[in-house]
């Protein structure tokens, strides 16, 4: 409870958001495969990696390469 109360989040909805702030790095500075960059931060598979990051930054990991990568962190940052 100290922790949600200190930071606005549970400590396992602060680690995924951390993961998919990462992940959307990698996805704009590097050319990294989406299943690379999922099994780099412990996802066992693309599926389950990408429905992580389409709930936490608002659409799939190939839109957001896809797209202005600022808007897909404001909905992260929003979160």
């Amino acid at each position: 409870m100290r922790f949600k109360r200190k930071v606005g989040l549970s400590p396992i909805d602060y680690l995924i958001r951390w993961r998919m702030l990462l992940a959307g790095d990698r996805l704009s500075n590097t050319r990294q495969s989406i299943a690379a960059i999922a099994s780099s931060l412990g996802y066992e598979t693309e599926s389950a990696f990408g429905a992580a990051f389409k709930r936490t930054m608002g659409c799939s990991p190939r839109q957001y390469s896809r797209s202005d990568k600022r808007s897909g962190l404001a909905v992260a940052e929003g979160a």
